[in-house]
């Protein structure tokens, strides 16, 4: 993009004329379609006759759709394709060695070698494609073969056990943090891909796992864990290995205050009229705050649970203090930092708006290109005559 179209306000569209067939459902690979649609590929989506499960997960529904579904799968084509019908199959496999430059597919565990809708049968078809698995475990191990979804990943890799409050039960985090993640690494594979076949010509396979993206999310708790021998276990809203760091209950809400320093932990004192503690040898250091931690909360839930969130934003903020209200889902949407970074973005020809993809080019946010397809919407691009 010039220089020109970034001060005019053109959004940028870098994949125009890349080719994307999604054979995905539910949440990862609608996720990862969705982000290179948003930069400006053409992207088919593959559905069954009744559609993407992820159509009917509601309510709240949306403009004949649930609200999930909605929201994971604008600026795509929807194609539907039987692929258990050899014909319908044929042209998909015909669709798919004409134009597609990548395909994603996170369809249950080998159910593409059976139709011959895998990686390897279709780059011997057309070397150059770029292939992307996003599994449930992984491609190798004893768990390959089972499916998965969020919530199962979460308490499989790790995330669950230190999620919630100490002496609670487990709870999931509520975003799809797992599905999500790892659509954003299947997109940072095939972008790396795409990069070397410039230079070679030559597609590849890349395989991405929410097992493998869970891992990846506990990394900083697993190595304090290998490096200790000492499991972190659930955490509120704290961290291991850090303190102050957590949130708190203030007179009409909650704070999260993040003093992650000895020089913010005294910036910290003094903003609570308790300049004692900067010489406290308990707190003298980050390391004697964690072996006191639990005095240290105590007193300092005290002092919080006194004052208003704002009065507490304006004193921790005039000390330097880095801290944050705990907002729900409404009061962010309608912050002025929202607002003013463009984030909510409005989908073409509807009534619907979702939050845009989280980056920008030359200051400028990719905005969706069209409204979610509705279904079969667009399946004369197999180029097969009706039945009826």
């Amino acid at each position: 993009m010039s220089d020109a179209q970034a001060h005019d306000g053109v959004p940028p569209n870098p994949f125009a004329g890349l080719v994307v067939v999604e054979l995905g459902h539910s949440v990862a690979a609608p996720f990862a379609g969705q982000i290179l649609g948003e930069l400006g590929a053409q992207v088919i989506k593959i559905e069954k006759a009744d559609g993407d499960d992820a159509r009917r997960w509601g309510p709240p529904f949306w403009e004949g759709a649930s609200a999930f579904f909605q929201a994971l799968n604008r600026n795509k084509q929807s194609v539907v394709c039987e692929l258990r019908d050899a014909e319908q199959l044929a042209a998909l496999k015909q669709l798919i060695c004409d134009r597609a430059d990548i395909v994603i597919q996170n369809l249950r565990p080998g159910h593409v070698e059976k139709l011959g809708l895998d990686g390897a049968s279709l780059l011997r078809l057309k070397p150059s494609l770029i292939y992307c698995n996003l599994g449930a475990f992984g491609r190798e191990g004893p768990l390959k073969d089972r499916p998965g979804y969020d919530p199962l990943m979460q308490a499989f890799g790790g995330i669950m056990s230190t999620t919630g409050e100490p002496g609670r039960p487990s709870v999931r985090v509520g975003a799809s943090i797992v599905d999500m993640g790892t659509g954003m690494w299947a997109v940072i594979g095939i972008l790396t891909a795409l990069y070397e076949r410039y230079a070679s010509g030559q597609g590849r396979v890349v395989d991405v796992s929410l097992f493998e993206t869970a891992g990846c999310w506990v990394s900083l708790l697993a190595a304090q864990y290998m490096a200790s021998g000492q499991l972190a276990g659930k955490q509120g809203s704290g961290s291991p290995g850090i303190v102050p760091y957590k949130a708190y209950a203030t007179r009409d809400g909650e704070i999260v205050v993040a003093a992650g320093s000895d020089a913010l932990f005294r910036a910290l004192a003094g903003a609570l009229g308790r300049s004692e503690w900067q010489g406290d040898p308990r707190f003298i250091d980050n390391p004697s705050r964690v072996a006191h931690q639990s005095e240290l909360y105590t007193m300092i839930d005290t002092i919080l649970a006194q004052q208003t969130t704002a009065h507490w934003i304006d004193c921790l903020e005039a000390a330097g203090v880095p801290c944050s209200p705990v907002n729900d889902l409404a009061q962010m949407l309608a912050h002025p930092q929202t607002r003013a970074l463009d984030l909510v973005q409005d989908v073409p020809g509807t009534g619907m708006k979702f939050i845009g993809l989280p980056l920008s080019f030359d200051g400028q946010r990719p905005h969706p290109l069209s409204a979610p397809p509705q279904l079969g919407e667009h399946s004369a691009l197999l180029g097969l005559r009706s039945k009826e």
